[in-house]
């Protein structure tokens, strides 16, 4: 049996540690005063229209249109990136993540 030895440079690269700190400090970013109330919106509708285990995703604060593509990406890097979120979440959760400030 062979064993592998790696240098700790080949353990963990630069890239990948300035990368595991991007994502540390991307937690800190934070939705647009406008983007915020539009989702807390949306999941107070979709809950009360389909009950509290209803799912959405961020698509679901948009219209089925790519008229302001920087908020769109903007709401995908804080579902996606900042906060790592399954691509279909329970509306509360996201309400109560968005009010809570994150």
């Amino acid at each position: 049996m062979t064993s592998v030895a790696f240098r700790k440079a080949e353990a963990f690269p630069a890239d990948l540690c300035h990368g595991l700190r991007d994502a540390v400090d991307s937690k800190e970013q934070s939705l647009r005063q406008s983007l915020r109330a539009k989702a807390i919106s949306v999941c107070d509708k979709k809950i009360a229209r389909e009950g509290e285990s209803v799912g959405l995703s961020f698509y679901a604060f948009f219209a089925n249109k790519n008229d302001d593509p920087e908020l769109l990406m903007e709401a995908a890097e804080w579902w996606i990136k900042t906060h790592a979120l399954d691509h279909f979440e329970k509306a509360v959760k996201i309400r109560e993540m968005i009010r809570s400030g994150l």
